[in-house]
């Protein structure tokens, strides 16, 4: 599907494009600010997306070669990623159990929040993107309050770009946490992608400037 000296977040960012999932053009965040890109891994949408995205995910995991006992899946978007790409490391010999939350504690079956595998040993959070680090908070103290360890948290792309603050929200979780983040790609890929393909060429300049205004200097 991809060309073979592509490493996984370059094809990532294709895979992105392809799926219209990742858009160039100008966007008004949250924040409101003017971005030159877009990305929504709500569009990931259908099986087949869902099934290489879950690949994308196991690859920057196994790449990074974190240690790890589960996975858990913060309700809503956390539960897909975390339940397919438990599937995903399986596939490469890394079966592990995954978890995920309700927003509403059930009173009757199994009750409580926690659907899935135990909470127990070092757990990583699977979620989307990082904005403003209230899931990963939330996630955090969900797996600390079952006597679980968080040790880390994968999203799909950091946008390496600062909040409030010096620091990006990616930074901050590390900060805040002491746990790393584990991105399939970051705007480091994004614009190496622009400067590679000649078809996408008239959005680098704008990407490039966006980030010399909002960015960091560096991924977390």
């Amino acid at each position: 599907m991809y060309k073979d000296f592509m490493d996984f977040r370059q094809q990532f960012i294709e895979f992105a494009v392809g799926r219209n999932a990742l858009l160039f053009g100008e966007f008004i965040t949250k924040a409101g600010r003017c971005s030159p890109y877009f990305f929504n891994a709500g569009l990931f949408n259908d099986g087949d997306s869902l099934d290489q995205l879950a690949q994308f995910y196991a690859s920057a995991i196994l790449d990074h070669g974190i240690a790890f006992d589960g996975l858990f899946g913060p309700a809503y978007k956390g539960i897909p990623l975390a339940a397919t790409t438990a599937v995903a490391l399986a596939r490469q010999g890394c079966n592990r159990p995954f978890s995920y939350n309700r927003k509403e504690a059930k009173d009757h079956g199994e009750g409580g929040t926690i659907v899935g595998a135990k909470l127990a040993g070092r757990v990583l959070i699977i979620d989307d993107v990082i904005s403003a680090g209230t899931s990963v908070r939330e996630s955090v103290e969900i797996i600390r309050a079952a006597g679980a360890t968080p040790c880390g948290v994968v999203i799909a792309l950091d946008r390496m770009e600062r909040g409030k603050g010096e620091l990006s929200a990616v930074q901050e979780v590390t900060r805040d946490y002491d746990i790393p983040v584990i991105a399939v790609a970051s705007l480091d890929d994004l614009l190496a992608f622009l400067h590679r393909r000649a078809d996408f060429a008239g959005f680098e300049d704008a990407v490039a400037n966006y980030r010399r205004e909002y960015g960091v200097a560096r991924a977390a």
